[in-house]
């Protein structure tokens, strides 16, 4: 159970900060851990482990908030708020003075404080005492290894095909179907719950852009962007894509608002691995989204991946029948900008500026939003990411917005080219004003609907005006075409034609009224 209060006298007020500056004022080197996953045991062996050290710890002296608690409750349990330090003899009771009496720990919260529960060894064992009884001795790096399986792998085949239909009649009721999907509608009624304007440091606030973005330092223009991404449908279909389509639409996402990835964690959802085609699925997407972390790479460092710095593994998700959740890596991207000031939302924002498509439009409709709109299952052909291009986009949008060329930007995901349109109509809130006028290229390859509903990678960008030439060279550095494909209109609408034949044309209201109320009508 974490405790607010607790967490804002050690991390916001700094007690912790006082010890740290309190030793380098000293000269003194000091260990220091947070507790998380795995309790204390984590905590402790890791910090030994770490300087090649042992260490002997009395569970009896660990401070705990409940009676009679087992020697493994005490080790484990993850309780928050909770730090592990190593620290030199002598300096032990000044640590202890300024946890327990400079910042009264044991009068904030009950069972709260610093104390010593033990002390370093040489010999590399991590021995723990209880009731004057060794409850464990082992080798520290033992404990702090983990456990090595070989599990069998098996691979499977998904045995759905593309389908086969006619296209639809009527292009604006099928859009509107797409935007109602509960897959794409609105959520910011989830989101809205929460507080976004705490301390002031909000710079776009959810629902504005695929990616947030705060300035975490007082004093300073840098920025700081999330993202979290991941299509379980493409899992499903090909988990090796599933994986790798994650980690690229994080970073595109994070790059749309004009920061740099600099780091992705994940969270892996899967089924028992102790099934072969279930592990095979498991590898199949580490394997794809550790190629697309390192084949899209760190801007600014060639030849470097953008590093994945943690993670974890949700496993045995399955039902009592044995039917298991789909593979469904999910990426968070964290970007970093030096001026947050530069940071664009998606919202289209000047009449007659010109609209750039980057990226091909592919027949890679497979876990699309639109075969699910139309019931037409899953289909078979996932997004597929071409490295170079998508570093090339990537790099492309994020040099575009600093050289200040662009307006408005979002990634082509979920729903394709229409719905990120609509997306740049709405704006975040869906209080836009603006429409956009738009005219596509007949494809020799995909039928109309496809080329709309398309989930491949790309961007919409809004260029601003006498700009053009700047943002196509800049693109064109990377080797990635543009499309110049339309205007932001002052007519609020969303007007398509397609080889000079007009495919749709829908007014922002019903743009709005399926975006926005779409999911309360799907659980009506």
């Amino acid at each position: 159970m974490p405790d607010p209060f607790l967490k804002n006298v050690l991390l916001m007020k700094k007690a912790n900060k006082a010890v740290r500056e309190r030793a380098k004022e000293l000269g003194i080197a000091i260990g220091f851990k947070d507790i998380g996953g795995g309790g204390l045991a984590c905590g402790s062996s890791e910090i030994c482990a770490a300087g090649g050290f042992g260490v002997q710890i009395d569970l009896d002296a660990v401070h705990v908030g409940l009676p009679n608690l087992l020697p493994e409750t005490i080790t484990c349990a993850e309780t928050q708020e909770r730090y592990v330090l190593a620290v030199p003899g002598h300096f032990t009771a000044e640590v202890l003075r300024i946890y327990n009496e400079d910042w009264d720990l044991p009068n904030i919260y009950e069972g709260a404080c610093a104390r010593v529960i033990g002390k370093i060894t040489t010999e590399k064992t991590y021995h723990l005492t209880w009731q004057n009884k060794i409850v464990c001795d082992a080798p520290v790096d033992a404990v702090t290894s983990g456990i090595s399986y070989e599990r069998e792998e098996q691979p499977r085949t998904w045995d759905q095909p593309e389908p086969e239909f006619e296209m639809p009649e009527d292009m604006n009721e099928t859009l509107l179907g797409v935007l109602a999907h509960r897959n794409i509608c609105s959520r910011a009624y989830v989101y809205r719950e929460y507080d976004t304007e705490v301390q002031g440091n909000a710079v776009i606030r959810p629902g504005e852009a695929g990616a947030g973005l705060c300035a975490p330092l007082e004093g300073s223009t840098a920025g700081v962007a999330l993202a979290v991404d991941g299509n379980p449908f493409y899992g499903l279909i090909d988990p090796y894509w599933g994986g790798a389509t994650a980690v690229a639409e994080a970073m595109r996402n994070v790059a749309a608002i004009g920061a740099t990835p600099a780091a992705l964690t994940d969270c892996l959802n899967f089924g028992n691995p102790e099934k072969p085609q279930a592990f095979w699925e498991f590898r199949q997407g580490v394997k794809g989204l550790a190629d697309a972390a390192r084949n899209i790479g760190l801007k600014g460092h060639p030849g470097h991946a953008c590093p994945i710095i943690s993670g974890n593994v949700s496993f045995y998700n399955e039902s009592a029948t044995g039917g298991a959740v789909a593979p469904s890596p999910i990426i968070a991207c964290v970007g970093t900008m030096q001026d947050y000031s530069k940071a664009i939302t998606m919202q289209f924002k000047q009449p007659d500026s010109a609209i750039y498509l980057v990226g091909p439009r592919r027949d890679e409709l497979g876990g699309s939003a639109y075969y699910q709109a139309l019931g037409l299952g899953l289909g078979a052909n996932v997004p597929k990411v071409d490295w170079e291009l998508e570093r090339g986009m990537i790099f492309g949008v994020i040099d575009a917005i600093e050289a200040g060329c662009v307006n408005a930007c979002t990634d082509i995901s979920d729903g394709g080219l229409v719905v990120a349109l609509c997306e740049m109509i709405l704006g975040g809130f869906a209080n836009g004003k603006l429409g956009a006028e738009i005219e596509l290229p007949l494809s020799n390859d995909l039928r109309t609907d496809k080329l709309l509903f398309s989930e491949s990678s790309g961007f919409v960008i809004e260029c601003r005006p006498g700009r053009e030439a700047e943002l196509e060279k800049i693109f064109s550095d990377y080797g990635v075409e543009t499309a110049r494909i339309g205007e932001v209109d002052d007519d609020p609408k969303l007007a398509v034609k397609v080889a000079d034949q007009d495919v749709l044309e829908l007014g922002i209201d019903k743009i709005r009224d399926a975006w926005l109320n779409g999911l309360a009508r799907t659980l009506a």
